[in-house]
């Protein structure tokens, strides 16, 4: 094969070293001919999602990074906690590729039927590896976008859509009929509530200011309860009495709040019950981890009965559980309503040198909501 048919790009790759130092760089790498079920895409926006972060960033100071070189050149460095580093044992002197999700064009495509319906399309991807100009990929991990869909509309198609819809698919499942989400103000947490409001599902949103409950009820949030407010406890056992929400998905993490809301549930309970029991409600009331906003403890205190769980929440491994015929199911439906229901509103689109800027990095490393970065690989 000529050098003439090769296609070359960019890709950011992080690695943390034994010595206990993260390093992210800019690497060239040369992309092979798609094989008979693949494509090659042009990648033309990709998000930094919270789920990205781990990845990129693990658990390094970012406070004390130090930067490099400049543009294609440019090297970040950050020391990482010696006690971090045997939960990293899997990723060590590894230079891993990042990014979760993106859209772009398909410049190459291998001979199958299905690689071959998809040449010269805009599609959305999932499967790793998006920070980088082009991306080598099977052909079902394509979604091809509606005409007048662009890449930036359909970039975050996957990860905050369909776990937003995950979450309403795991209340049912599980026999709950409504729903509480902390963080709520963020652009997955208006995603489920426009969900809910399309679906007629009760949803408690617990948010961190009374900017953030005013913008909730700006697009319609029946129930938002606020947890800087002095009567905080009392508005969400009014909000659970008033929805029935005994689920709940917590992108918090540590902390208190967790406990905070199974007791609200079983508050909530007690005031609808019809005899006392010294062991509480036998009502199961659930919370799901399924963000680290807060990264510290996870604090229960136990004043909620017996029918009680709290456990962690991933969007792959319920993927994995339903099915590919659920997953076609609920992949069609963020399609139709990617400029709608599913739209993600970005602050600042930004290239792959500008990713390892040390200003940026502050920025998107607060993890803030109303602060989301898209990345144009090929700006």
């Amino acid at each position: 094969m000529s050098d003439a048919n090769k296609t070359t790009g960019l890709q950011l790759r992080s690695l943390i070293a034994k010595s206990g130092e993260l390093e992210l760089s800019l690497a060239k790498v040369e992309l092979p001919e798609p094989g008979p079920d693949q494509v090659l895409v042009k990648v033309e926006a990709t998000p930094i999602n919270p789920s990205d972060l781990g990845l990129l960033l693990g658990p390094a100071d970012m406070a004390m990074a130090k930067s490099t070189g400049s543009g294609e050149g440019v090297k970040v460095t950050a020391k990482v906690p010696a006690t971090s580093l045997p939960f990293l044992a899997a990723r060590l002197d590894e230079a891993m590729p990042v990014g979760n999700e993106g859209a772009g064009t398909v410049i190459k495509a291998g001979s199958s039927e299905a690689a071959q319906a998809l040449k010269g399309k805009s599609v959305s991807m999932v499967g790793g590896g998006m920070y980088a100009q082009y991306r080598l990929l099977k052909a079902t991990d394509c979604q091809p976008l509606p005409a007048g869909t662009t890449a930036a509309e359909g970039a975050s198609w996957f990860v905050n859509p369909l776990t937003a819809l995950g979450m309403t698919e795991t209340m049912k499942r599980e026999g709950h009929t409504a729903l509480v989400h902390t963080a709520a103000a963020s652009n997955l947490g208006q995603m489920l509530n426009k969900i809910c409001l399309e679906d007629g599902i009760g949803l408690v949103n617990i948010v961190r200011s009374p900017e953030q409950a005013k913008l909730l009820r700006g697009i319609g949030a029946k129930h938002v309860v606020d947890s800087s407010a002095p009567g905080f406890t009392d508005d969400l056992t009014q909000a659970l009495v008033e929805t029935g929400a005994t689920i709940a998905f917590d992108a918090i993490g540590g902390g208190k709040l967790a406990s905070q809301i199974l007791t609200g549930m079983e508050m909530a309970l007690n005031k609808t019950a019809t005899t006392y029991s010294r062991y509480g409600s036998t009502t199961h009331k659930q919370v799901y981890i399924y963000g680290g906003l807060n990264t510290g403890p996870i604090e229960l205190v136990r004043n909620y009965g017996q029918a009680w769980g709290v456990g962690g929440w991933l969007l792959t491994p319920f993927l994995q559980k339903i099915g590919r015929p659920e997953q076609v199911r609920l992949r069609e439906r963020v399609v139709k309503g990617l400029k709608t229901t599913f739209a993600s509103h970005y602050t600042q689109v930004i290239s792959l040198p500008e990713v390892l800027d040390l200003k940026n990095i502050a920025i998107y490393n607060k993890r803030a909501t109303g602060e989301k970065f898209l990345i144009n690989p090929n700006k």
